[in-house]
């Protein structure tokens, strides 16, 4: 696969302060493909005003694993106020000036938004957050990047710069961190979920960890303890749907670190690991697999107050929680579906189905997924109107006939009509 991504142009390894720069032609219909009016435009101006301007981190990463990334970031020798001039004197409208302090500027193109960076060096870390100044040595930019495959980059001839062997690095589905996995933990230990998490998407193997890396997370786990939820919740929910997530999930109460993350510190590992191996490929969302570690609501409750999840994502995790062994296929009933279209039926709430799709994938229920997942809910035929003019007319009464329909209705397999329904009723 590689050689037909790649297509050398300069393979050397040259001395930069005692590390090397592989370079190599990148030559492939997603990288050409990139090559729209806007990046053309956006390529111009940075030529015009002769700044270097290349495709960095995890786009890089993308092309050279055959895919088109679905984001790009670029970065530049410009700075900020260099980019600014340069693209009013083009007439190019720039948006989100919240980057700034940090080096993005944000240019629209063609109706397309182009995030552009300065490259930085970190002159202060605090575990969270890092003072940067701007330079222009590419290798320092690179050098101050989380993992190896994240610390590429890519000119817009094609040409690919790799500092700390990160092509080696994908090509053999390791994941390791630029330096010292320490140093980059400290600097932002958010970066040990990230870890996790591009393991998933790029090791072949459930356990294939250098020792020092983990020694280094386990070490720098705690600072954990001080990172926003919003941030840990973006990388958890990514991680637990990604490859290995049960192992890596396992590893994460191995080494202790489930505390400082929201998850509950006691977490059922063993169910989480059965229902992932149920739900795996079924796409299921992340908290589908994170209720299987909650044991009560009051467990879900104490991961939303630190992870702050969405309204929908709580749901289903209190959903799941409360109905994995009372919602069951029935043992008896010929037809397997029928408590959960029941249920369905029941509910008066919109995302019901999805819901209990979810916890079919958590069952292993693959069969009944199937046919829920292709079941479209029918529709009561009867209304409190109908009612009234039968001379039904108090509210209590109204809602207790329907009550009684409905169920009719549902012994019937939704097949009675209007007719057949308002026969059982007596005025």
């Amino acid at each position: 696969m590689w050689s037909r991504l790649l297509s050398p142009r300069v393979v050397g390894r040259t001395s930069l302060c005692l590390r090397s720069l592989f370079t190599m032609q990148l030559k492939t219909s997603e990288f050409q493909a990139l090559f729209n009016d806007g990046l053309n435009g956006l390529a111009e101006v940075f030529e015009k005003h002769q700044h270097e301007l290349r495709i960095a981190g995890g786009a890089v990463r993308d092309l050279l694993s055959g895919k088109r990334p679905e984001d790009v970031d670029f970065a530049t020798t410009a700075t900020p106020e260099e980019m600014k001039r340069m693209f009013q004197n083009a007439g190019i409208r720039m948006i989100n000036n919240k980057g700034e302090k940090h080096g993005t500027i944000t240019a629209r193109l063609h109706n397309e938004n182009f995030e552009v960076t300065t490259l930085r060096v970190d002159v202060q870390t605090d575990g969270r957050h890092a003072e940067v100044e701007f330079t222009t040595d590419w290798q320092k930019d690179a050098e101050r990047r989380d993992l190896t495959i994240n610390s590429m980059f890519l000119g817009l001839d094609g040409t690919l710069y790799d500092y700390f062997k990160g092509y080696e690095d994908l090509q053999n589905r390791k994941v390791r961190f630029v330096g010292s996995a320490e140093q980059r933990i400290q600097e932002d230990y958010l970066r040990i979920l990230r870890y996790f998490r591009f393991y998933g998407r790029v090791a072949l193997k459930p356990d294939d960890h250098e020792p020092e890396t983990l020694t280094a997370i386990r070490d720098n786990g705690r600072g954990l303890a001080a990172i926003s939820g919003e941030r840990i919740w973006v990388e958890l929910k990514k991680m637990v749907v990604g490859n290995h997530a049960a192992h890596l999930l396992e590893l994460m109460y191995n080494m202790e670190l489930a505390q400082y993350t929201g998850l509950p510190p006691d977490g059922n590992v063993e169910e989480m690991k059965r229902v992932w191996q149920n739900a795996k490929d079924h796409s299921p969302k992340p908290m589908t697999i994170l209720a299987a570690l909650f044991q009560s609501p009051e467990e879900v409750e104490k991961m939303d107050i630190r992870l702050k999840v969405s309204k929908e994502e709580k749901t289903l995790a209190l959903f799941l929680v409360k109905y994995r062994r009372e919602l069951c296929k029935s043992q008896d009933e010929p037809d397997s579906l029928k408590p959960f279209t029941d249920f369905i039926i029941d509910s008066r709430e919109l995302d019901t189905q999805s819901k209990v799709c979810e916890l079919l994938k958590y069952q292993g229920e693959e069969k009944l997924l199937t046919e829920l997942s292709r079941w479209s809910i029918p529709r009561f035929p009867v209304s409190g109107h109908d009612l009234r003019r039968m001379g039904i007319t108090t509210g209590k009464e109204i809602g207790a006939t329907l009550q009684e329909l409905r169920d009719i209705w549902k012994k019937s397999r939704y097949q009675m009509d209007k007719d057949e329904l308002l026969s059982y009723v007596k005025p």
